[in-house]
């Protein structure tokens, strides 16, 4: 897995865990989807992303998209 694919996989499943916690406990969970989106629009406009830096520090082999 490259670190394009490794972004993707942990922003699409705090969306759904953050989404499912606000159906079963409470609403407030949707601050934390809200954190990925924007989080992932300041990536997309800037292409600084915090989860890449994490990533490859912890040693995922970088994609095209984060070189």
């Amino acid at each position: 897995m490259n670190l394009d694919r490794a972004v993707l996989l942990l922003a699409g499943t705090i969306t759904l865990i953050s989404a499912l916690l606000a159906a079963l406990v409470s609403p407030w969970w949707l601050l934390i989807t809200a954190f990925v989106g924007l989080n992932l629009v300041q990536s997309s406009v800037t292409g600084f992303c915090p989860a890449a830096v994490i990533l490859r520090r912890a040693g995922v082999r970088s994609g095209r998209a984060f070189e």
